[in-house]
């Protein structure tokens, strides 16, 4: 029979998960050999991991992910050379407690932006707070705070980030403001947080991009030395997706 109070109980002090533990044990059989500690162990087990997936569905929430992707998923049979091995050596996360980076670099439709998601991902699935932007979005929404007061309390935030993905970079020229935003972030994150660039401008060229001499140089020196350079190379996924549409639109 059915406890209520019990059950009532467990919903006022929000305890899903030892609640629903708690109704399987009453409603199906195969508890009955069990003592009352590990009926007891086996409902503590529940709500443990119901409250781990309720903050792992909201640390994807925040992340604020371009595109659904996982690690798992990735399809390394397309990819080549020494990068697969590093790619793969991220999925631990060790190097986000290290507070190290990853550039990302390669032209367009070679899976950078998927790969940044899949990392986020991974980020949230090990229980750091990560988040992803693309880089005219970040800036822009600094500008904006910057003329509405909301600037230092923006930039705490970011700065409280485990993880920060900057993708789409360099697909136009920094501003001043947005080099010095940019400077004041790895400032708050060296050593201390990771951040991901992602972006077709290779790191040859982030000096022209961004502009004044004094600042590439200073933001380079806090992204670069600590950092996993990954250069994705290979056809367009996006070229191989649209011609395999195209492909099975065209089979009878």
């Amino acid at each position: 029979m059915l406890n209520t109070p019990t059950m009532d109980k467990l919903r006022e002090l929000k305890l899903h998960g030892m609640l629903k533990g708690l109704q399987d044990q009453q409603t199906r059989s195969g508890y009955e050999g069990l003592d009352f500690e590990e009926r007891l162990g086996l409902l503590t087990d529940l709500e443990m991991s119901e409250r781990e997936n309720r903050r792992l569905k909201t640390r994807l929430q925040k992340a604020n992910l371009r595109q659904q992707a996982c690690m798992e998923d990735i399809n390394y049979s397309k990819r080549r050379g020494k990068d697969i091995s590093t790619i793969k050596s991220l999925h631990d996360g060790r190097w986000i407690k290290d507070a190290l980076n990853v550039i990302l670099t390669g032209s367009t439709g070679v899976g950078k932006s998927y790969l940044a998601c899949a990392i986020v991902h991974r980020a949230c699935m090990l229980g750091y707070n990560a988040q992803y932007f693309r880089a005219s979005t970040l800036f822009g929404e600094l500008e904006l705070a910057a003329e509405d007061g909301r600037y230092k309390r923006l930039m705490k935030a970011l700065s409280k980030q485990h993880l920060i993905v900057i993708d789409d970079w360099g697909l136009s020229k920094l501003s001043e403001q947005g080099a010095n935003d940019l400077l004041e972030i790895l400032e708050d994150r060296y050593n201390r947080r990771s951040t991901v660039i992602a972006g077709q401008l290779p790191v040859e060229h982030w000096y022209e991009m961004i502009g004044n001499p004094t600042l590439a140089d200073a933001i380079l020196d806090r992204l670069i030395h600590n950092s996993y350079r990954i250069n994705l190379e290979g056809d367009s996924m996006r070229k191989e997706q649209r011609n395999k549409r195209i492909e099975s639109l065209s089979t009878p």
